[in-house]
């Protein structure tokens, strides 16, 4: 077990590399399964998620080399097992990507049911209901997902009931080789499906519609190899970004993509920011304490929920009142306790949050419980007076890469300890 210890009221200034987008690397990292050739990937980010993904893909027999540089080589003409080890697919939810691949290439696939982070329901009943759509059958048997074809997936309509971010993408990656044509209709609109959707196309899929609700997939006999680089990552720019904002300071991140965070940069604009943007870089500079923003998740092109708890946190030592309302999960107010024990002012009543910032938080001993919600207390520290602890960083882990060492450059205050070694010292 390890912990980030954080020295706050330090001003941010510098530059950032912003990393691969994880939440397009799991799902692109699973579609290698429907390649024939070896597929080479860079700009994937060294995270615990993406560790688990490759070590899934590895025990159901790919080929997969980690070179230095996060460039990664899979193979998956050596896949000889269609069942998805429960350990990982039970830690991570996103493991049930491997679905919609393995049924689509080999005609079986037996997932356990995911687990991850706790923060509301996110049941598995749409990506079921794509399967069947296409022609297979699909059962849960003995706490996992068991979906089998005799004679190959077919193209089909379907409509998603609600919006469903992976979901979408299993079902476009079932329907990539399936015959005749598929019309996904409601899909989701998240850059990161977008970018799985080009990968796709860039190994021989067809696919048409990319950024619309509104996908046609023409069925292909198979994929070919290749070379691909993953988008940067908007959760993690919008995460350094706002404590650019939280510490007054100026922060340039590079390998950045502005144009998937348009709704971010205008919420921080209406803060007090002034921000500039390039293809591939956004700057911002805070002078001043920053002005409280209501806040509206919803799914893309709306405001991104995986970023609603470090407004939150921007909230917190704002000038004003802001309310933050919630429609995406409804668990996602796990932070508000922790921030209360820093000072923070908040009040939840059902998916609303209203907070009164105030001029300092306090540093405290705080625990993540999910994985913004531990970006949400690194950003709180940041700003705190004294010295925070945060407990249960493997959340951290799975979303941000070398958190410490990207902040340490630009001025702050964070190392980690190990909670086991420092037991041992001290016994």
């Amino acid at each position: 077990m390890s912990q980030h210890i954080i020295i706050g009221e330090k001003k941010l200034e510098g530059s950032i590399r912003i990393s691969g987008a994880k939440n397009s690397t799991l799902p692109i990292l699973s579609a290698a399964i429907l390649a024939s050739q070896p597929v080479i990937f860079d700009n994937v980010p060294l995270l615990n998620d993406v560790t688990t993904i490759l070590q899934l893909l590895a025990r159901m027999g790919a080929k997969v080399v980690v070179h230095d540089d996060m460039r990664v080589e899979i193979d998956p003409s050596t896949i000889s097992s269609y069942d998805a080890p429960s350990d990982l697919v039970t830690a991570m939810r996103a493991s049930i990507l491997v679905l919609g691949p393995l049924l689509a290439k080999y005609g079986k696939a037996t997932v356990a049911l995911p687990g991850g982070c706790k923060i509301g329901s996110r049941p598995v009943d749409l990506h079921m209901e794509g399967m069947k759509a296409l022609g297979a059958k699909v059962t849960i048997e003995d706490n996992a997902i068991v979906a089998t074809t005799e004679d190959g997936l077919t193209g089909a309509n379907f409509r998603f009931s609600t919006i469903t971010v992976t979901g979408s993408e299993n079902v476009i990656m079932a329907a990539v080789l399936a015959s005749g044509t598929t019309v996904l209709e409601n899909v989701a609109c998240e850059p990161e499906v977008s970018d799985l959707c080009l990968f796709l196309n860039k190994l021989g899929a067809k696919i048409s519609g990319i950024g619309t609700d509104i996908l046609i997939i023409e069925g292909v006999k198979e994929l070919e190899g290749g070379e691909y680089s993953i988008i940067a990552d908007r959760i993690e720019t919008g995460t350094y970004l706002v404590a650019a904002a939280m510490t007054q300071g100026s922060l340039t991140c590079l390998n950045a993509k502005p144009d998937t965070l348009f709704n971010v940069i205008d919420k921080l604009k209406e803060a007090g920011a002034d921000i500039e943007c390039g293809e591939d870089w956004i700057k911002l500079e805070m002078k001043g304490r920053p002005k409280a923003v209501d806040i509206n998740t919803e799914p893309y092109p709306g405001f991104p929920t995986d970023l609603q708890a470090q407004f939150m946190a921007l909230n917190t030592i704002a000038i004003g009142n802001s309310v933050i309302t919630e429609n995406i999960f409804e668990n996602r107010f796990q932070q508000v306790d922790e921030l209360v024990k820093m000072g923070a002012n908040i009040i939840v009543k059902g998916n609303k949050a209203y907070c009164t910032g105030v001029k300092d938080l306090k540093g405290a001993i705080v625990s993540a419980t999910d994985l913004r919600a531990s970006a949400c207390l690194v950003l709180a520290a940041l700003v705190a007076t004294g010295k925070t602890v945060i407990n249960c960083i493997h959340h951290t882990d799975r979303g941000y890469e070398l958190i410490e060492e990207k902040l340490a450059g630009i001025g702050a205050s964070i190392h980690r300890i190990d909670t086991t070694e420092n037991i041992l010292e001290n016994a």
